[in-house]
């Protein structure tokens, strides 16, 4: 036996692909149950009708394989509600079929790349998270390419830092540096610092300004809060 609350635990490790947050915390969990009998129901909802196949794809095929992982649940059942291509997304990820094979004669490959390219992307954004507080207490940045992933100070964000690099296989030890290029997973040079700390700065702007622009539709389209929503 399992309760809801394990699966709504599970559910908290999906994140949007384009945000890097989880999609608890986005309040994208419409509801969840889980019967005596070990099915698993979850009901997940978007901002807009239109959000992007892809992505949805993504999260919908993600919440399915952390559901299914949770200890008691015998069947998953994981159903995007309100949007344009719900019935090719659910039956696609249902029968673990694929994008491609889901959206047949419109898709033409996979999302394994498109997810590295977003997990790069938070690698980018974790890197200010991490940089800005150092850079304010009047590190040089000279100080900060000779700094390692240990020797910033311990913070979710350094956390958060870690755990991406470490899905792209780059370098996530306390002894590597803290700044990598998220692509080569070389360490970023004094030189190249500049560049690589604005786009950092950029990405990491652009993600929360398109967070904030998500809750807000979401809000507008769905009158009550999503389970495990944070306000």
């Amino acid at each position: 036996m399992t309760d809801a609350a394990s699966v709504l635990a599970a559910l908290g490790t999906v994140r949007d692909p384009e945000l890097d947050e989880p999609v608890t915390s986005l309040g994208f969990v419409a509801s969840c149950t889980v019967s005596a009998d070990g099915v698993a129901d979850v009901h997940l909802r978007l901002p807009t009708y239109f959000c992007a196949p892809n992505f949805a794809f993504l999260m919908v095929a993600d919440a399915y394989e952390a559901v299914s992982g949770v200890p008691g649940v015998l069947r998953t059942e994981i159903v995007l509600e309100d949007h344009f291509a719900s019935d090719a997304i659910n039956g696609g990820v249902a029968a673990r079929a694929g994008f491609v094979s889901a959206f047949d004669g419109f898709a033409e490959s996979e999302l394994d790349s498109l997810r590295v390219d977003f997990i790069r992307k938070a690698v980018l954004a974790g890197t200010d998270r991490v940089c800005r507080p150092l850079l304010a207490a009047g590190r040089s940045g000279e100080e900060l390419a000779a700094l390692t992933l240990g020797d910033a100070p311990a913070s979710p964000d350094r956390d958060r830092l870690r755990a991406r690099r470490a899905e792209l296989g780059l370098p996530s030890a306390d002894s590597s540096p803290l700044l990598v290029d998220p692509v080569t997973g070389e360490a970023v040079g004094v030189s190249d610092l500049p560049l690589h700390l604005r786009k950092a700065r950029l990405t990491r702007v652009g993600a929360e300004a398109n967070s904030g622009i998500c809750r807000g539709m979401l809000r507008d389209r769905y009158p009550t809060s999503g389970l495990g929503e944070e306000e």
